[in-house]
């Protein structure tokens, strides 16, 4: 994989994915901020990180907000002196329809699954700019293109990714700076933790419904943060330099299946 001791990258979400990617960019050199809301959540990153000596710094950002992003952008950017990579990981998902999601829980996901991403590069290309270019990866999902029941608001901003990378990857394209977006199916993350305690069912432990979720996948398995943390790390690196908008799907099969046997 490329080299990142160059390089420098700004990570939304301290756990999942978001987590994993962190420590996967900067185990091979990038000096990594890692913004994440929850404060017990982004010690245990900034243990990890200290753990193996690594050139991450963790500070804490509620991603959907203008004036947090744009504090902590300014702050990351200080101390990393530039910016090559921006990861947009952090996400929420809520269940329900769109008759029993109420409107401040629409808003709530949309800010911070679509909005995010919005904020980052509205504050973070510009300093990409001034690198010459980099490189933007949008954690989207298999639910941006086929979607479960009781999920309205999550497919809704997954597939507002999807269409959002390639807008970005377009404007943006003459200053070479490439966007894509990664699509994973399950993924043993909080948020698949959420889904297993919400429709394990009863006396069914989270590590069951894995099992289960995972059967659904033609590998047989759900898929973990640092397999999803690998194509990241290719997409940011100098090898995908002629990758830009398109969506990797990471989903052990998941949607090239048709469901009936």
């Amino acid at each position: 994989m490329g080299d990142f001791s160059q390089k420098t990258a700004i990570v939304t979400g301290t756990s999942g994915i978001g987590r994993a990617a962190a420590l996967r960019l900067a185990r091979d050199g990038a000096r990594v901020v890692a913004l994440g809301i929850d404060e017990r959540v982004n010690a245990e990153m900034a243990e990890l990180a200290a753990a193996e000596q690594l050139a991450i710094r963790v500070e804490k950002a509620d991603v959907s907000v203008d004036q947090q992003v744009r504090s902590a952008m300014e702050t990351a950017v200080s101390w990393l002196g530039g910016l090559d990579i921006i990861v947009n990981a952090a996400a929420i998902h809520p269940f329900g329809t769109v008759v029993s999601t109420d409107p401040a829980t629409w808003e709530r996901c949309m800010a911070v699954n679509v909005g995010s991403i919005y904020l980052t590069a509205h504050y973070g290309i510009p300093h990409m700019e001034r690198r010459g270019g980099g490189a933007i990866i949008n954690i989207s999902s298999v639910q941006g293109f086929n979607c479960q029941q009781n999920v309205a608001v999550y497919v809704a901003t997954k597939g507002a990714i999807h269409a959002l990378t390639r807008a970005m990857a377009l404007d943006h394209a003459e200053k070479k700076i490439r966007v894509n977006s990664v699509s994973p199916g399950s993924v043993r993350t909080p948020i698949l933790e959420l889904a297993a305690r919400t429709y394990g069912g009863e006396g069914v432990s989270v590590e069951q419904a894995f099992q289960r979720f995972g059967a659904a996948h033609p590998i047989g398995r759900i898929g973990e943060p640092e397999e999803v943390a690998e194509l990241i790390a290719f997409l940011a690196s100098d090898k995908a330099g002629f990758v830009t908008g398109a969506d990797y799907r990471i989903d052990g099969g998941l949607t090239a299946a048709i469901g009936v046997k």
